[in-house]
């Protein structure tokens, strides 16, 4: 999904100049060529003041009455007349999670008159970032203004701008240059440098009082705008001039802004010689080639890692290989023997991968070999200095104000969508569950799950317990009673449609739209088809059916059937929790009615409607149904959950001639977390039909994800190309080519669920380097991703040179889909630690953080007493007797060895990073098995980049403390020996110092950082 940072594709009329030609922005992945997650707002004023963004920050006139116009340009615009009350003012949210801002709009200036402000925003007039068309009392001209202090005002001047003409304005703060530039009709007009290091210090910290207007200026008493407005727009990142031409050319020549330079990288990277080697490929010698067998179809499977040569005798890492990545398995059509040549950045090497294809090759399915605990059975624990881990104070964070949420919050959209009255003092939630956002109810389902999850986990507070008891019955109970009012008549006698393939239209509609305003809601509950069950009316899942498209406007859609994943998720997991029986049957019901509908579309149309962007999201409609499946054991639901097979995807096309089925990487440039929960789904449905192709879908998905598209903190989207900070690179390992997009990397909940694909992977394959992706990911962004006083959490997280996070949703109370997945991931931060072979005969201890262990099934616990990451060992208590296999995760970064002393004799085991190493013995009631994994820094370069690289002491990330924004990548130059002695601090806090440079673990880091660094080796 994307973030609350999102245009709403909707459909924008624009005209070409002088004539009434409409155009339709169609909802794809950009807005004239700017990636979209760096549109904050945009308010075109062709009637209203809604803010056509996604994110619902709509503004208000003040004066009495707003006059719109018509324009022979623009068809409608909004005109100021100058009046003391004649303007508009924004929502404070507006400047939220900024770290630069960029203005955009069209004007047509009536009065030449100074003291005349297009927007002023701020805390005061001490304290604001405006834009003057005309000047000040003090100055004249066109300026942009930006001041932190009444001493400290910056302004960039340039000649006022023309009158009784339709002008384009642009106004850029660009806080990593230092710099604010004014545009004029795509040109550049003034600049001045040495602004505010911040936008806090012009703004405040969040919480702080902001005012926003257009048209007017904060200092009472100025004359306000006597102008013509069309399409202002704002922007959370600094745009160049080549984006704000495109804007402008673009409205003047009707040409279609989601088409408009799609495919272009939004902007460049310092680019370093393609032919210098760099890191350790400069010491490299030669590499291995590799041979390969695969069956007739399936691609092969080529190793990213190969061994290396180093000059000298050096001792040095496995050596990156980049290889060519098909798009199609013509390779392997038939029985032969080929040969595929890779290359090693900056270097003449070519490694050659000699390939076998047969007709047959011997691969036996894994089976599901283990379960995971219940989260009752795992309980988070002090370090053994007793004090709380970072895992404890996330968790508490959460648990603390999800205790004091106020369920009828959650289900304030449901009731409205229902036609009921909402119970006394109930408010409804903001951002994405706003009244007319069409992704309303999203955040329902999350917190369904974190309140089961959360109920499960707080057995330490019994009272605190009993809280989320309540509240999941207050959920289910609202929900349930909502649920059978649908396709029911409202008194008896009357007419109701029980069919979910025959809805009507809405009452004296003629089309079906999705019109959530008070006035054009359809709550005509007795039409829907039994067991509906959703915070809007069935239009949109019926719409989707119809071709509809992403966006805002009443014949445009937001993924209906990711918020119902959400939803049904969280009844399921309220059920497994509580055994809460309504909560099934809602399930049950609205499985049922999904049933009816899909199962009449043709699978041309499904293919279609699972693969438009962002209206056929469907999250993990998959997972969920074959889930309900296995829970109930009813065969549609299991009918229904292949009906959300992503055909083009998983098989390349109907006929299944390829895609991930046979290892052909279908979902390069594709929007990432729109896709990740679908191959989710394919490992739940693999578990409940044993069909082999489901797990090499997921199998496959997973390799290449971890190998072709991650950063350093275990996220995997952030493209430039295509230019959308929520996709997927254009081309596998192409990460510093097509990533790092300027609008974000990392998409938190596309990690939360490469983090739920990676376990359910482990239960039926004990790889190892599963756990270590498990590690990575955890530490290094989920944990990084919550604020430092609050539940607070980031949607991306930035990884460019002097970036820093950005949190929201404190108080619960304005949801994201980050933000979602935030209440669910910190109220299950100990389901990993354990699993156990399903027949109990053997115990995985995957994750080392303190904890304790209740094997119920075996009478046996088992204590972690750990400071891990601030030690380097860990201590496992036995409490109970019986034999049992004991696997421990050996991880790829212990090359220092990895030591076992049980009851305090040392084991003579040989243990090889990367695996699990098998401690098989019958335990007694309090044996010690004592863990030692000696630490040591490592560089984690960019594959297509490998100068670029971040640096990780054992697992932890840690991020270089920065003074300021920045925009080169910090340069630094360690031993090529040994990176160690480049390298002075304290293991046991994790700080330490590169040439005086502070580096701390990413996920201690609230200020500015890098993450990545320029590395030189001598």
């Amino acid at each position: 999904m994307k973030r609350y940072t999102i245009y709403f594709a909707a459909i924008l009329t624009i005209f070409i100049k002088m004539t009434a030609v409409a155009v339709a922005q169609g909802g794809d992945q950009i807005l004239d060529g700017i990636g979209e997650t760096g549109m904050v707002a945009r308010y075109v004023f062709d009637g209203d003041f809604k803010d056509w963004s996604r994110n619902g920050l709509h503004g208000k006139f003040q004066g009495t009455k707003a006059s719109f116009v018509s324009d022979k340009q623009f068809t409608k615009v909004l005109s100021l007349a100058g009046g003391k009350d004649d303007f508009v003012v924004l929502p404070a949210q507006v400047l939220a999670d900024l770290e630069s801002i960029s203005i955009t709009g069209w004007m047509y200036l009536r009065a030449a008159q100074s003291g005349q402000y297009l927007f002023d925003f701020g805390q005061d007039i001490t304290r604001h970032f405006a834009g003057t068309p005309t000047g000040t009392a003090l100055q004249n001209g066109y300026m942009g203004i930006i001041a932190q202090k009444k001493a400290e005002v910056k302004n960039a001047v340039s000649s006022a701008v023309p009158l009784n003409k339709w002008v384009h304005l642009a106004i850029v703060v660009d806080i990593a240059t230092g710099t604010m530039q004014t545009y004029l009709d795509g040109m550049p007009a003034g600049e001045v440098k040495d602004i505010p290091q911040e936008l806090t210090e012009v703004f405040g910290q969040t919480g702080s009082k902001r005012t926003l207007y257009i048209g007017k200026s904060l200092l009472g008493g100025h004359v306000s705008l006597n102008a013509l407005l069309h399409d202002f727009r704002i922007y959370r990142v600094p745009l160049n001039q080549n984006q704000i031409g495109m804007v402008y050319r673009n409205a003047l020549k009707g040409v279609r802004e989601d088409v408009a330079s799609k495919n272009k990288a939004e902007d460049d990277l310092p680019r370093f010689p393609m032919n210098k080697a760099a890191l350790y490929n400069a010491f490299l010698t030669g590499v291995a080639d590799v041979t390969v067998e695969t069956a007739i179809g399936e691609l092969p499977r080529l190793p990213s890692y190969v061994v290396g040569t180093y000059k000298d005798g050096m001792v040095g890492p496995k050596v990156r290989v980049l290889w060519p990545a098909p798009t199609d398995n013509s390779a392997v059509a038939q029985q032969t023997a080929y040969t595929v040549t890779g290359r090693i950045p900056g270097t003449d090497l070519k490694p050659k991968a000699i390939i076998t294809v047969k007709g047959k090759v011997k691969s036996k399915m894994p089976s599901l070999k283990l379960d995971a605990f219940h989260l009752d059975q795992v309980s988070l624990n002090t370090d053994v200095k007793q004090h709380q881990t970072k895992f404890i104070e996330n968790r508490n964070k959460f648990i603390d104000t999800l205790a004091k949420s106020d369920p009828n919050s959650f289900l304030y959209m449901f009731r409205h969508a229902f036609g009921q009255k909402q119970p006394a003092g109930a408010q409804p939630l903001e951002v994405w569950d706003s009244q007319d956002i069409k992704l309303r109810g999203h955040a329902t389902g999350h917190y369904l799950t974190a309140i089961a999850q959360a109920y499960a986990s707080t057995g330490y507070d019994k009272a605190l317990q009993s809280k989320f008891m309540g509240k999941m019955d207050t959920m289910v109970n609202v929900l349930y009673a909502l649920s059978k009012l649908s396709g029911m008549p409202r008194q008896a006698g009357q007419a109701s449609i029980a069919d979910p393939a025959a809805v009507p239209y809405g009452p004296g509609k003629s089309a079906y739209d999705s019109d959530l305003s008070d006035e054009g809601i359809r709550t005509d509950y007795w039409n829907w088809g039994l067991g509906f069950i959703s915070a809007y009316p069935p239009d949109q899942f019926i719409m989707l059916e119809h071709g509809a498209k992403y966006g805002g406007q009443k014949n445009q859609i937001w993924a209906p059937y990711y918020t119902l994943h959400k939803i049904l998720a969280g009844l399921l997991d309220v059920y497994e929790v509580s055994e809460n029986k309504k909560a099934l049957q809602i399930a049950q019901g609205m499985g049922n009615w999904v049933y009816t509908r899909l199962n009449q579309v043709p699978t041309d149309t499904l293919i279609k409607m699972w693969n438009t962007y962002i209206a056929g999201e469907f999250g993990g409609m998959n997972e969920v149904m074959a889930r309900l499946y296995r829970i109930t054991g009813e065969e549609n639901y299991l009918k229904t959950a292949r009906l959300f097979d992503n055909i083009d995807m998983f098989y390349g096309n109907a006929a299944h001639a390829h895609g991930l089925a046979k290892n052909v990487d279908t979902f390069r440039g594709l929007h990432a977390n729109q896709h990740i929960p679908q191959i989710v789904g394919s490992m739940e449905l693999y578990r409940v039909s044993n069909e082999p192709q489901y797990y090499k879908i997921a199998d496959n998905f997973w390799y290449k994800a971890t190998n072709d598209y991650m950063y350093s903190i275990g996220g995997v989207a952030g493209a430039r190309n295509p230019a959308n900070a929520e996709c997927f690179i254009s081309e596998p390992a192409t990460l510093y080519e097509n990533g790092f997009s300027a609008g974000g990397q990392n998409e938190t909940c596309a990690t939360y669920n490469m983090l739920k694909l990676t376990s359910d992977l482990f239960m039926f394959d004990q790889r190892a380097e599963l756990m270590d992706y498990y590690e990575r990911g955890l530490y290094n962004h989920i944990l990084a991703s919550v604020a430092e006083n609050s539940p607070a959490n980031t949607y991306h997280v930035p990884l460019r040179a002097g970036s820093i996070k950005q949190f929201g949703n404190a108080d619960m109370k304005g949801f994201t889909c980050c933000n979602g997945t935030a209440i669910e991931s910190s109220t299950k931060l100990q389901n990993t630690i354990y699993f156990r072979s399903k027949d109990d005969q053997a115990l995985y201890v995957n994750l080392y953080i303190p904890s304790t262990l209740h094997w119920t099934e075996r009478g046996i616990s088992v204590e972690q007493q750990t400071s891990f990451p601030k030690a380097d060992q860990t201590a496992l208590t036995i409490r109970g007797n019986g034999k049992f296999e004991l696997h421990v995760r050996v991880p790829s970064w212990a090359t220092k060895g990895f030591f076992v002393a049980i009851n305090g004799v040392d084991q003579k085991i040989k243990a090889e990073p990367g695996t699990y190493l098998t401690l098989n013995r019958t335990w007694k009631d309090g044996d010690v098995i004592n863990l030692k994994m000696p630490f040591q820094f490592h560089l984690d370069p960019v594959m297509d980049q490998p100068n670029m690289a971040s640096l990780f002491y054992g697992p932890i990330l840690l991020a270089a403390q920065e003074p300021a924004a920045r925009k080169d990548w910090r340069k630094v130059t360690l031993d090529a020996k040994d990176i160690a002695k480049s390298i002075k601090g304290n293991p046991e806090t994790l700080e330490f110092y590169i040439d005086d440079v502070l580096y701390k673990p990413f996920y201690d880091t609230y200020g500015r950082h890098s993450v990545y660094l320029d590395v030189s080796l001598k």
